[in-house]
């Protein structure tokens, strides 16, 4: 389908704007009025630059506080219509959205709305201008979207239709089941946005938490089905207000938008997600020497090293990790430091001292089906060279710079046959990274859409400097857990990555440690479990041991305990009984606290 995007969801000037949206690969955009004004190109002038990039003008918006107004306000209203309608002809536009009043002067009376939009449509078709009438979730009187349609067909003019806003019927919590009973060819446009779950006022959650499809929590693919199916054949549209975007890239938020468009019509046709990974096959990461005494201490060995390359295979069950030797900017996939789109990413690890997890392995059914599908999602194959030898990997990169690698088993080949290594350690859990602050939601979507992962609840949980916000994410089957943090605080920002490592026996390992090793373990405090034994009734080894508790409503418990931080990277070392799902979030204010006071 067409694909079109407001020009209020991107940041910069509106220049900027429809070069980067027409780069991302949309075929329309929406105008908002206020670009408009602030752009110092006349309406001929941005009408030539849209269509020299390929971009329709599919709106313009928004038209506000027209219908169901005393006599004197409408005169007024239709003043200022005919000169937006003359503005649209320069434009080359010829639909106007029309949002439902929230004036004061309002007036209750379907009727009058009526009457006085069925003549805001006649004088629009005099100027071969369209009016897509939108319920505001905030509107006076009309805020629901068949009650904005029911104003539609009592006006009943070929140039009036309505307007379908995701965000103004799932705020409200409206079945979108009833957009079916509306004509397919009176639905005049629809707009898209996601959004997280928040109690707040519908205004300002509108205003400022917006995002795109799939990264946030409402049901927009069965939204969208329902509009089909009652016969709309124009554009989708994307309509987001959202602080972070504005502050963002505009060229990679473009990019995301289009991406999340592209999701959402693969997830209309209801095909399995050809990329869910299996499990973790390895976590590469860059290392000068630095990370071989604890690996060893966790009871690691050295397997293989890589026929062509300085870097070094350590395992223990099924967890792998590979230490990588050589430049930094590029390990084992000889990783070209970008984001995918030929940029550097900020997020690039080379940047940072000490070791840093730079790529990540996963194990598919199909790596050829995976990387093809991860392009069709503008996440395109990484350049890199290979010695004709070599394992033929292909990797993508994440937002935040890691490289993901789809893999089958040959990959092993190129260390060697390696004898399997028994343990405590059984396999990688799952891995956390820290993203920049513009990329949380580009992440979230990232892992939804290109590796098929399901997103839980966000989490925002303490920090001494500030707030972490946290969302895990997991393959159906649990194989795969990806957990995306960012860390809102100031001067003490750390751009943590962690690697959580399943454990048979996380209690008997820590009496190990301890003996062995004891500056290897994060130090926990004695309040901490003054405060847990008063919870629960635990075992009084865990304070001396350090290892952290948590319990779920099912009965599932979790024991886990953290290493001291390499560089940017630290270790757990998680057990889950009786089906514990979580991930600790409760533990993880001391942890942050331990390891911000030891940074």
């Amino acid at each position: 389908m067409r694909k079109s995007i407001a020009t209020v969801s991107v940041s910069g000037t509106l220049t900027e704007k429809l070069e980067s949206i027409a780069a991302a690969g949309f075929d329309g955009v929406e105008i908002f009025e206020n670009d408009l004004l602030a752009c110092p190109l006349s309406p001929e002038e941005i009408r030539a630059r849209a269509a020299d990039l390929g971009l329709g003008i599919d709106l313009y918006q928004p038209f506000r506080d027209f219908e169901a107004v005393p006599a004197d306000v409408l005169a007024g209203n239709l003043r200022r219509a005919e000169r937006k309608f003359r503005v649209m002809e320069r434009l080359g536009a010829d639909l106007l959205l029309v949002c439902s009043n929230v004036s004061p002067a309002a007036i209750g009376d379907d009727e009058l709305a009526a009457e006085q939009l069925r003549l805001l449509a006649e004088r629009a078709a005099e100027h071969g201008v369209r009016i897509a009438y939108e319920a505001l979730a905030w509107g006076r009187h009309v805020n629901e979207y068949l009650h904005a349609w029911r104003v539609v067909r009592m006006a009943d003019h070929p140039n009036l239709g309505t307007c379908l806003d995701s965000f103004h019927i799932l705020s409200r919590g409206s079945d979108p089941i009833g957009i079916e009973a509306i004509p397919g060819e009176k639905i005049f446009f629809l707009q898209l946005a996601d959004a997280p779950l928040l109690a707040m006022d519908v205004l300002q959650w509108s205003r400022h938490y917006r995002c795109f499809p799939g990264q946030g929590n409402f049901d927009l693919a069965g939204l969208t089905a329902s509009v089909l199916r009652a016969g709309y054949t124009g554009p989708l549209s994307l309509e987001v207000f959202n602080d972070v975007f504005r502050q963002a890239s505009v060229e990679r938020t473009a990019l995301d938008g289009m991406r999340s468009l592209i999701a959402l019509e693969q997830s209309l046709d209801g095909a399995a997600h050809p990329a869910v990974p299996a499990g973790f096959a390895f976590a590469e990461l860059a290392d000068t020497g630095t990370l071989g005494g604890l690996l060893s201490a966790l009871g690691f060995a050295r397997t293989g090293t890589h026929a062509s390359k300085p870097v070094e295979l350590w395992s223990q069950g099924e967890a792998r990790l590979l230490l990588n030797a050589g430049d930094r900017a590029a390990p084992a996939g000889d990783r070209a430091a970008t984001d995918g789109r030929g940029a550097a990413p900020d997020g690039d690890q080379a940047a940072h001292d000490g070791p840093a997890l730079v790529a990540i392995g996963l194990d598919s059914p199909d790596p050829g089906g995976a990387v093809k599908h991860a392009g069709s999602l503008l996440s395109p194959v990484l350049p890199r060279e290979r010695a004709p030898e070599d394992a033929p990997l292909d990797a993508i990169a994440a937002p935040d710079g890691t490289e993901i690698f789809f893999c089958d088993t040959a990959w092993l080949a190129d260390f060697g046959p390696g004898a399997a290594v028994a343990g405590a350690i059984t396999r990688i859990d799952h891995v956390a990274l820290t993203q920049p602050l513009h990329y949380f939601d580009e992440a979230a979507l990232f892992y939804r859409s290109v590796l098929g992962l399901r997103p839980q609840e966000s989490l925002e949980l303490p920090d001494p400097y500030g707030l972490l916000r946290s969302k895990a994410m997991s393959a159906p089957d649990g194989a795969v857990r990806m957990v995306v943090n960012i860390a809102q605080v100031g001067a003490g920002h750390h751009p943590w990555q962690h690697i959580a490592l399943a454990c048979d026996d996380v209690v008997g390992t820590a009496r190990r440690l301890r003996e062995e090793h004891p500056d290897l373990l994060l130090p926990i405090p004695d309040n901490y479990y003054d405060d847990l034994e008063a919870r629960y009734e635990v075992d009084p080894e865990l304070r001396r041991l350090g290892v952290l508790y948590d319990r779920d409503g099912r009965g599932g418990e979790f024991l886990h305990l953290y290493t001291v931080t390499v560089g940017r990277v630290f270790f757990e070392l998680v057990q889950r009984i009786g089906g514990y799902q979580g991930y600790g979030a409760g533990n993880a204010p001391i942890r942050l606290a331990v390891q911000h006071a030891g940074a």
